[in-house]
Order: C-alpha cells, then sequence, then structure tokens
C-alpha cells in the first residue's frame, strides 16, 4: 500500500548549513511504494544493449551420426543451422548421447570448424582439443577427454560440464570416438544453463 512520508530536500538551504530541523518550505514529499521491476538487459560500455542470458529450456542441436565405423569419429553438433557449440553467455554445457550400440565411446571438446572465428581469430585449428587452465590444476587441460561407458543402447545419457570449463567457448564441438567394437548410430544434443 503506497505511502507518503517528508524528508529534507536535497538543494535545502537547511540542509547544507548542518541543521537537522527544517523551516517551512524545507522538506518534500517522498512517495514511499514497492514497484517490480524486471531487468532484460544492460548497455555495455560501447553502447550496445546485452540482453540477458537464460538458459536453454530444451536440448538442441540434434545430429544423427549414421553408421560410425569402430574407431571412428563423428562431430557434434552438426545440423544445417547449428554447426558449433557458442558458450557465451552461459556457464554450464550439457549434452546427450544415444547410440545403437552399447560401449566404450571416448568424448572430447574441440574446436569447431575452420569456417567460423573464434572471436575475432581466424583461422583457427578446427578438431584441436581445446585446454584450459582453472584452479583445479597447475597446469593446462581438456575441458572434456573422456572414455564414457554406455552401458545402455536405443537412450538418451545427458552429459553435465561444470565448474565454468566450458564458460566463454565461441566455437566448440564434441567429437565422439566410437570404440564400442562395431559401427554404430550416434545421435547428439546439447543444451546451455547459465
Amino acid at each position: 500500500m503506497p505511502s507518503k512520508r517528508t524528508g529534507y530536500a536535497p538543494w535545502s538551504l537547511t540542509r547544507e548549513a548542518g541543521v537537522q530541523s527544517a523551516t517551512v518550505e524545507g522538506t518534500i514529499e517522498v512517495p514511499q511504494s514497492v514497484q517490480p521491476t524486471i531487468s532484460t538487459g544492460f548497455v555495455d560500455e560501447k553502447g550496445n544493449w546485452q540482453g540477458v542470458k537464460s538458459s536453454d529450456e530444451v536440448f538442441f542441436g540434434i545430429t544423427k551420426a549414421v553408421d560410425v565405423a569402430n574407431t571412428g569419429e563423428a562431430l557434434f553438433p552438426d545440423t544445417p543451422t547449428v554447426k558449433f557449440i557458442d558458450m557465451t553467455g552461459f556457464k554450464t554445457l550439457q549434452f546427450a548421447l544415444k547410440t545403437t550400440r552399447a560401449g566404450t565411446y571416448n568424448v572430447k571438446a574441440v574446436f569447431g570448424p575452420d569456417t567460423h572465428t573464434f572471436a575475432n581469430l581466424d583461422p583457427i585449428g578446427s578438431g584441436e582439443q581445446i585446454k584450459i587452465y582453472d584452479n583445479q590444476s597447475i597446469s593446462d587441460e581438456d575441458i572434456v577427454n573422456d572414455n564414457t561407458n554406455l552401458d545402455a543402447a536405443n537412450v538418451w545419457l545427458v552429459y553435465t560440464i561444470l565448474a565454468d570449463r566450458a564458460k566463454g567457448q565461441k566455437n566448440m564441438q564434441i567429437k565422439v570416438t566410437n570404440s564400442a567394437g562395431g559401427n554404430a548410430t550416434i545421435d547428439f544434443a546439447f543444451r546451455r544453463l547459465v
């Protein structure tokens, strides 16, 4: 419920003189009300509007690599509209794999296609493993380089990269190597979280 109170006017001569009591015309009405606001972004130091990021609600960049041979590799995502993962403004990456053959798969984070820049750097080392330095280690390490055992075929399994490891990567792909012992079709999808 809105209410009003009075306060010393900032331009009041009485206030300037340091007197705590005001004379006539030395106070102004100050409305007291709570009004909700929604922040949708800010203007950066260059004068450009930067909207507030929100987490992806659903997985996208859904890609299917058909009949990947044993020891064969596939790069994800690779759709007509989504060729790489841009983590600008996001901290956490979730990706999901579904394969037609249970077994071991190696998963790595690599630089995306050289047809896209990394910020203003061109060309980039497409397919090269992305290295980071973080507070977890005193030397460089990979964002992701894991052998994962997919115990079940034909179901989605979701992996989460935490601790800001993928934060700020602008042109990234996930390389999956089939080590399951035979041909497999691999499905991939991802989403980003703030």
